[in-house]
């Protein structure tokens, strides 16, 4: 562990906790000047953006062999967002959840953690077949969500916008340079720190890349939260979850198919259980407070500690 690495993943976290500030402003202003839900805009744009890092690493894990980080990093970033992201930000502040997110993005989620389970039981590998019928899956709920946006009340955009088109622009654009740049810089170096202390590639997928990749989720969920956008940020963990499956592993398993193991099964099963909590804390009330957030916390905790002792 030298200083330039340290030096290097100080870096990264300034760039994450700028750029999702300047991403999370645009991205707002952007939902109002389009008479676009907040919701929406948190579902796809920025939960997309902010999903980067994990395409990144989980398709040049896949081309370089690192099967068990391509993987679990992915399941450990779904972990991640359900657990600590909205953890956190409902115990910063309470994140009311709308009734769609409930009876549609939830459950699509859900599916979706199914489908995979599915693929990594029926065989040693997840084909391209099946990439390919993750990524139609992708494109069938975007698509769906572009008509439920329009079907949706304009009204749930509330506010004025405070930037141009222009800057907008800008704010996005940079913001989301800054977001990826400053992941893989996080990324890298906290994974040359874990394997310099042995750590074994899947316990380091699991923990300091999922983590690490998950960070720019975290930032801006906070973020906005703190700002009192807490649709923008329940949709960004939520979308980033739906993304991190049908997009990421859909992508990476078309390029190069990938090998499983036990270990991804249990990891898989175990984010379906923390998928349906999630689900049950959120279903009685219609929000998150700060009781569910600790809840939250609490478990990822707890499943931190699990991940760290089985390896």
């Amino acid at each position: 562990m030298d200083i330039i690495t340290i030096i290097l993943l100080l870096v990264g976290f300034v760039l994450l906790i700028k750029g999702a500030d300047y991403f999370v402003e645009g991205a707002s202003d952007l939902a109002t000047m389009l008479k676009i839900p907040s919701m929406i805009i948190g579902l796809t744009i920025v939960a997309f953006g902010t999903s980067a890092p994990e395409a990144a690493v989980s398709v040049t894990s896949a081309l370089t062999n690192s099967n068990a980080i391509a993987i679990s990093n992915i399941i450990g970033s779904n972990i991640f967002n359900l657990l600590a992201v909205i953890g956190i930000t409902s115990v910063i502040y309470k994140i009311d959840i709308d009734k769609v997110t409930l009876k549609e993005d939830f459950p699509i989620l859900l599916v979706s953690s199914i489908l995979l389970l599915i693929f990594i039981v029926t065989g040693n590998l997840i084909s391209r077949i099946e990439g390919i019928i993750l990524l139609v899956i992708l494109i069938a709920y975007v698509g769906w969500l572009i008509l439920r946006a329009k079907k949706t009340d304009t009204n749930m955009s509330v506010g004025t916008t405070h930037l141009s088109m222009p800057i907008i622009a800008i704010y996005i654009i940079c913001g989301l340079i800054a977001i990826v740049v400053g992941g893989d810089l996080v990324v890298e170096s906290s994974k040359s720190i874990a394997l310099g202390l042995g750590m074994s590639e899947t316990l380091v997928g699991l923990t300091i890349v999922s983590i690490g990749t998950s960070l720019p989720e975290l930032i801006t969920s906070v973020t906005a939260a703190y700002n009192r956008k807490t649709d923008i940020a329940l949709g960004n963990a939520i979308g980033s979850c739906i993304f991190n499956i049908l997009f990421i592993l859909g992508l990476t398993n078309t390029i190069t198919p990938i090998a499983t193991t036990d270990i991804m099964l249990i990891d898989c099963i175990i984010m379906i259980i923390v998928m349906i909590i999630t689900y049950i804390l959120a279903y009685d009330k219609n929000d998150f407070n700060r009781k569910d957030g600790l809840i939250l916390v609490g478990l990822f905790i707890v499943y931190m500690i699990y991940i760290i002792i089985r390896n």
